[in-house]
């Protein structure tokens, strides 16, 4: 099968940095799926892997963490889905990713694909979209419809709103929480896309966020979820939040010193998609039943995806312009490409 790996960890403006590759077919054995995949997503996870991780001496490593195919064939284990099926899902970090003509999955964190979205719009959402919802609904605890049943509703701050997790978790907010969402951005165009995804405010993380939130009437929120850059705003995001707030992020800070959260007792939630798969946690396959969930809502017009830039076909020159833009941080959405 065709595939792009690589076999060392290369800037992406070497040529070498990821390559068209040729690999044995793989065979689905216990609870795995077959997928022959047809769309695929590019994430953050991608480059920083690419970036630290290189394969064994004379073996390929296969990034791809976002992915929609069709089920070709299934473990003797498998009883959610059969061949023929359209799927979605984010795979693990653990097993090959999903740059591969056929790719092996557990059944267990794989969907349904929404039947209104073509490939390249959901190969968009899965890897998002259960980052955006596990953070809401299973880390910070938000409950569905949930406000704090005063005149002035919670509110969630999301720092980086207008990139992949961003621009679900806006969604999410707003369609199924009471919370009142600020998003967060610094360019004109990205302000108008976090703005058009629901958010009911929308505030410049370039300036200090304190400042921005009085500008906008809510000087204090319940709940501040940060996605990018937490290190050069974390001063800012202890003022920003109430007493016995609550306080999520999905990067990695170079350092992060919990005890400025004392005071306020405010609560702090790391969130990481791949935690459930590393560990085979007994609830893994909540990450199936969310999958399922988001695609009743994408199908139902509740939620839109996030395609943000369509590269073209799955092949190595165009996965390195999308690591390139990734790192370049001007990224808008979703990087997309399908076919080989």
């Amino acid at each position: 099968m065709k595939a792009v790996g690589y076999s060392q960890s290369l800037p992406v403006d070497n040529a070498e940095a990821l390559l068209d590759i040729t690999l044995p077919d793989p065979v689905a054995t216990g609870r795995d799926l077959l997928v022959a995949v047809s769309a695929i997503a590019v994430n953050p996870v991608d480059t920083k892997v690419r970036k630290s991780t290189a394969p064994a001496a004379g073996e390929y490593k296969v990034l791809g963490w976002d992915a929609v195919g069709i089920v070709q064939a299934v473990g003797p284990e498998v009883s959610l889905f059969k061949p023929g099926d359209r799927v979605w899902y984010a795979g693990s970090i653990t097993r090959p990713g999903a740059n591969s003509q056929l790719h092996l999955v557990d059944e267990r964190i794989v969907g349904h694909a929404p039947k209104t979205l073509d490939d390249a719009q959901a190969a968009a959402l899965p890897l998002t979209g259960l980052t955006a919802w596990e953070m809401l609904f299973d880390r910070l605890e938000v409950k569905p419809g949930q406000s704090s049943g005063s005149d002035e509703p919670d509110a969630v701050l999301i720092i980086g709103a207008s990139g992949g997790v961003g621009s679900i978790m806006v969604q999410l907010a707003c369609k199924l929480t009471g919370l009142t969402v600020i998003g967060t951005a610094s360019r004109p165009e990205t302000q108008a896309w976090v703005q058009a995804l629901g958010a009911h405010h929308v505030v410049d993380h370039s300036k200090p966020l304190s400042e921005e939130l009085k500008r906008i009437g809510i000087p204090q929120v319940r709940y501040v979820v940060s996605l990018t850059q937490t290190d050069a705003h974390y001063a800012q995001i202890v003022e920003c939040l109430l007493p016995q707030g609550r306080f999520g992020l999905i990067d990695d800070p170079a350092s992060l010193d919990a005890t400025k959260l004392k005071r306020k007792a405010i609560s702090l939630h790391w969130e990481l998609m791949f935690t459930r798969t590393i560990f085979q946690t007994p609830d893994m396959i909540a990450q199936h039943r969310i999958l399922e969930e988001l695609a009743s809502l994408v199908d139902s017009g509740e939620v839109r995806t996030t395609l943000g830039e369509h590269f073209g076909t799955i092949n190595a020159a165009n996965l390195r312009r999308a690591h390139a833009l990734l790192e370049s941080g001007k990224a808008r959405g979703k990087i997309v490409m399908e076919g080989w």
